[in-house]
């Protein structure tokens, strides 16, 4: 009575039955059926970690059967030692996110439009399969450009 049973789902498409009760906490839960992995394992639900170790089941409306997602990260104190500290990438002005992958795809937009103006202005410089070659990438880059923005 008053236990309730939570799913545990893992990347790999196994499950495992939880049993708890919804006063437990999210710390409870993970000293339970993870010990000595606390710090490894992550837990979703509803597309939100769980982050906070203090909230209990009920707080965050898990009742009777709800599946939690769990992904066991890498050991934080071992990867945090082995990487190293994030930094800018090159010299960039204070305030501005700019990367490599920024530029990509302004500087490809660029390229294809001198490549269009040496097209329409410099006809006889270019041949029929250069012109379809131009009408290739351009396609190409157009459909690349909306399906990675477009989502």
């Amino acid at each position: 009575p008053g236990l309730i049973k939570i799913r545990l789902k893992f990347l790999n498409d196994t499950e495992e039955v939880a049993v708890a009760r919804p006063e437990d906490t999210v710390g409870i839960l993970k000293s339970k059926y993870f010990p000595g992995q606390e710090s490894q394992m992550k837990l979703i639900y509803r597309g939100q970690l769980l982050q906070d170790q203090a909230r209990t089941l009920r707080s965050l409306r898990i009742t009777d059967n709800c599946v939690i997602h769990c992904h066991r990260s890498r050991g934080a104190t071992a990867a945090t030692a082995a990487l190293p500290e994030p930094g800018p990438a090159g010299p960039t002005a204070p305030g501005l996110p700019l990367g490599g992958g920024t530029l990509m795809v302004p500087t490809v937009m660029v390229v294809l439009a001198l490549g269009w103006y040496f097209r329409i202005n410099y006809r006889q410089l270019f041949t029929a399969p250069a012109t379809v070659s131009l009408i290739g990438v351009t396609v190409l880059v157009t459909f690349l450009a909306f399906g990675v923005y477009g989502q």
